[in-house]
């Protein structure tokens, strides 16, 4: 999917969760666009996101807003919000304090073995 041209980005829905891999720019231009097409995505379901942002050239404080909102969203909708992240963008978000909220990993596979975990969990789907 184009979201701009800037940003662009692929979508793979499984059983029980959804993964995005990001490439290109998350700023202030690419961010409104970004924000509607996840959010609307989060609405669909399902509602465990794995955010892939390992090929991410630059994220602004506009990108790191966005990530926050996606976050809050999937957690209302009783999902995670995981970001797959790079040396830069774990910095950026360090910068900011934001580790602690967002839930960063080194690589897909991690960041699958916490949606396991979570989808398993007794207290969710029952």
């Amino acid at each position: 999917m184009t979201l701009t041209v800037s940003l662009r980005g692929t979508r793979e829905v499984r059983d029980n969760y959804q993964l995005f891999r990001l490439t290109g720019l998350l700023d202030a231009f690419s961010e409104p666009i970004f924000r509607k097409v996840l959010s609307q995505f989060i609405d669909e379901g399902p509602t465990d996101i794995i955010l892939d942002l390992s090929k991410i050239d630059f994220i602004d404080s506009s990108g790191l807003g966005v990530l926050v909102q996606l976050a809050k969203k999937a957690q209302t909708a009783e999902g995670t919000f995981q970001i797959v992240t790079n040396a830069r963008v774990t910095q950026t978000v360090k910068l900011v304090r934001l580790e602690k909220f967002l839930a960063l990993q080194t690589s897909v596979d991690a960041a699958l073995e916490n949606v396991s975990k979570s989808s398993q969990s007794p207290d969710k789907g029952s």
